[in-house]
């Protein structure tokens, strides 16, 4: 059976005309997307090699050319989708101060890979899951890369935005899921109730990354000056 590619749409209303057909992907980008899809739908273990061989048409021995193993594969998988988003992190972060410009063009290109890997956020949020606990899996090497650095700026930009220390974990967590949510529930939303828009349209893509940019500088910038501070809860 032929490999079913996502389709790549462009997340900005103002970029105007529909981003062009990319050119036909490799075997080992087929074999990837195949895999991306599968193990988010069935998780690591219930998806098998010979699963593999009839999504992308080839046969096991065809696979193992590509990938060693099913692990393997797992964790290119991985890599491939979560390398990206942890470079662009630490790039947006280790420049200083947040600031609304560095925002916005990380968030440009967070949605961009994002809406080119749809089952990427499902992926995620099932490996967490089943591996929550599993300190030596090769999911939490990537969490880590990605909670540090955010947790590093939250933690900068806590006090001049008015919350506590003990309140960081929980604000990074929250921003974790402002960020992945739409990407795991969208479809879904609007199945169930179709006055929620389809999630990946152009347009729809466009809303969702202003909502991130507004959400996000409204939770992290600092507060103006002689703004009371929010009183904590009694214990």
């Amino acid at each position: 059976m032929a490999v079913r590619a996502v389709k790549r749409r462009a997340p900005r209303e103002t970029r105007g005309a529909e981003v062009a057909a990319d050119a036909t992907p490799s075997t080992r980008e087929q074999i990837l997307d195949a895999a991306e899809r599968l193990f988010a739908a069935k998780g690591i273990d219930g998806v098998a090699v010979r699963d593999l061989a009839r999504e992308t048409g080839l046969t096991a021995s065809s696979l193992y050319n590509h990938f060693p193993g099913k692990q393997a594969l797992y964790d290119a998988v991985l890599e491939r989708g979560l390398k990206p988003i942890v470079e662009m992190t630490a790039e947006t972060w280790q420049a200083g101060p947040l600031k609304p410009d560095r925002m916005r063009d990380m968030l440009d290109r967070l949605i961009d890979h994002l809406s080119a890997h749809l089952h990427l956020p499902p992926l995620l949020q099932r490996v967490l899951l089943e591996e929550a606990g599993r300190a030596d899996s090769r999911l939490a090497s990537w969490v880590r890369s990605l909670t540090r650095p955010g947790m590093k700026l939250v933690r900068e930009a806590a006090g001049a935005a008015g919350w506590e220390e003990d309140e960081i974990p929980h604000l990074t967590l929250a921003l974790f899921g402002l960020t992945y949510s739409y990407f795991i529930n969208g479809s879904a939303a609007h199945a169930i109730e179709a006055a929620m828009p389809e999630p990946f349209t152009p347009r729809a893509l466009a809303i969702q990354r202003r909502f991130l940019e507004k959400a996000t500088m409204r939770l992290l910038a600092p507060r103006p000056r002689g703004a009371e501070r929010a009183r904590r809860p009694t214990r």
